[in-house]
């Protein structure tokens, strides 16, 4: 219904690309150096996955949303961690950047994001301003040609790998909201440092830190659109970004569907295969619709933005269900490989650590909630 034949052809390539090149002793290496193979990034980079969503004047594919979705779906049904790099500067790094930057900023700082020359990282959330952003507490105050940032962020996605930052920082502590600003930070300033990398339960081997600002001078030439339209370019990028979420959680949703149906038609108990009792097929019945259901909320949301139709609350709806119904497949994938779902040495249990995270970042179901609501009950 929502896609072609382009489309599908989109989806055979990533399928393809995924399966060939994220094998499992490679995932397996990722996991234990806590680092994601530099060779791979280049080669995905080199199959234009950095810009699917990108235009073709920035060195990107030019395509549309249903494609950024395919993709996304593919690679994270194969690594969750890898879908984060494809994710990144189609969404949270280059979003930014179509959303409100100038022609200069797209040549400098977007195109080589797609040709993964570069990484930046988006930089929002604060130790006391995660799902109210609009308490956060770094400023930034005008200095001539320059404005001094100072401030910590928290929980930065490829903070230690970037060589840039899109930072927002209050312009105007006294408008709330409207006084946030959008800078681009060169993470080699002085004044820049990041914290220690997190140790994280899932999604390892692509680095999360603190970004650190002590008396940081940006100049006025990396302000990232209008003073004090900083928020209104965060939402709207989000808006993306959660519809990326959504979609990794579908992906990784259908490997862990792929993988419980295999194991139920393999292993046997009692003389039976462990897919011929009820209990163990229903849940699987169970699991396949809900995936079903999550993937039509997820199309449904890239078709609009397609078409140009606001998809903000339609994005907030995918990224609920689908990250909930992801966990909620995941956790019955494992228990129905049973102890062998508690081991390593099986796709599932990375899957149930990976996907823990995709209810809680770029929006937590809560603030789903609040989003979806809102838009139904505004006066």
């Amino acid at each position: 219904m929502y896609f072609t034949e382009q489309h599908e052809l989109v989806r055979k390539l990533a399928r393809e690309f995924a399966e060939k090149e994220l094998t499992k002793e490679i995932l397996d290496q990722v996991e234990e150096s806590e680092e994601f193979p530099e060779e791979i990034l280049q080669k995905m980079a080199k199959a234009g996955f950095f810009g699917i969503k990108v235009p073709k004047e920035y060195g990107g594919q030019g395509a549309d949303a249903r494609s950024y979705v395919l993709v996304m779906e593919e690679f994270s049904r194969v690594s969750g961690v890898a879908s984060i790099y494809v994710s990144s500067p189609n969404s949270l790094s280059g979003g930014p950047f179509l959303l409100s930057g100038n022609e200069e900023q797209k040549e400098k700082y977007l195109k080589p994001v797609v040709t993964g020359e570069k990484k930046v990282c988006f930089a929002l959330t604060e130790p006391g301003a995660g799902s109210d952003a609009g308490g956060m507490t770094t400023t930034a105050v005008k200095d001539g040609d320059y404005y001094i940032l100072n401030g910590r962020k928290c929980f930065i996605t490829m903070a230690p790998l970037s060589d840039y930052a899109v930072v927002y920082a209050k312009t105007d502590m006294s408008k709330g909201t409207r006084g946030i600003s959008a800078f681009i930070v060169d993470m080699k300033l002085p004044g820049v440092s990041c914290g220690k990398p997190e140790k994280k339960m899932g999604v390892i081997g692509c680095a999360t830190s603190d970004i650190i600002l002590e008396n940081v001078r940006v100049h006025k030439s990396d302000l990232l659109g209008e003073e004090g339209r900083g928020f209104i370019n965060a939402m709207k990028t989000l808006d993306t970004g959660r519809m990326g979420v959504a979609a990794q959680s579908i992906g990784v949703a259908q490997g862990a569907l792929d993988e419980a149906v295999k194991y139920a038609k393999e292993r046997k108990q009692f003389g039976r295969r462990i897919g011929d009792f009820q209990a163990i097929s229903f849940m699987i019945a169970d699991m396949a619709t809900k995936l079903e259901a999550a993937k039509q909320l997820v199309y449904k949301t890239a078709y609009l933005m397609d078409t140009h139709q606001d998809a903000s609350m339609a994005a907030s709806m995918a990224k609920f269900f689908a990250s909930e119904a992801c966990n909620e497949i995941v956790g019955k994938a494992v228990q129905i490989h049973g102890g062998y779902g508690f081991i390593k040495d099986y796709k599932v249990e990375r899957m149930y650590r990976d996907c823990r995270v995709f209810t809680i970042y770029e929006g937590t179901s809560q603030i789903q909630q609040m989003v979806i609501a809102g838009k139904l009950l505004k006066k």
